[in-house]
């Protein structure tokens, strides 16, 4: 009796299985693993290829999901997921730029070198500690650097002496000098004149 049970039960699913509307379910579920296994093989090549600049590791990062068959490919996946990088390089390029930014804001803010205050880029002497933070150029009075070679507005060099003599051209050479230009002046004794002295009356 139960030989016969068992036997119509096993015709029962056969002919539930080889009929033409399971059969049709059963090749879309297959279809359907197959295109969600290229899939998952596709973004993980993607996903890949925006977090390195390996060009090698996104056919890496497919093959790791082609591997295990339609069937086991999820298996694949959270492999995936557990090795691939945390940061895409959009996210690296964006955190740089913010840090840079962020440097150069503090860079941006200048102290004084003496007491490690505030100052503002116009003050030439530190209020607090009296130290000298910039210089005025002799030539066009603009604020320059301490450390400036040359100033940046009108190009006048610092460590270029500048002479106050005038230069000797060649027209000056040959001239005569003017009479009395030049001479030594004779010294006027105390009480008496330049030349014969007159002699005094009734000596």
């Amino acid at each position: 009796m139960s030989t016969d049970l068992t036997g119509q039960l096993g015709n029962a699913f056969n002919s539930f299985v080889s009929s033409g509307i399971v059969q049709l379910i059963l090749d879309s579920i297959v279809l359907y693993l197959f295109v969600v296994w290229l899939a998952a093989a596709f973004w993980a090549f993607r996903d890949m290829h925006e977090r390195t600049e390996n060009p090698v590791m996104p056919y890496v990062a497919a093959a790791l999901i082609l591997l295990p068959t339609p069937f086991f490919f999820f298996l694949g996946v959270i492999v995936y997921r557990v090795i691939r990088p945390a940061e895409r390089l959009g996210e690296v390029y964006e955190r740089n730029l913010t840090e840079e930014a962020l440097l150069a804001e503090v860079e941006a803010v200048r102290t004084c070198r003496g007491c490690d205050r505030r100052v503002n880029e116009a003050w030439i002497i530190c209020p607090w500690c009296r130290t000298r933070l910039n210089r005025v150029c002799p030539n066009c009075d603009r604020l320059v650097g301490l450390d400036w070679t040359l100033c940046a507005w009108c190009g006048n060099d610092f460590e270029r002496p500048i002479t106050a003599d005038r230069p000797v051209t060649s027209s000056m050479v040959g001239v005569p000098r003017p009479e009395g230009i030049g001479q030594a002046v004779p010294a006027r004794p105390a009480g008496g004149t330049i030349g014969n002295s007159t002699p005094a009356v009734g000596g």
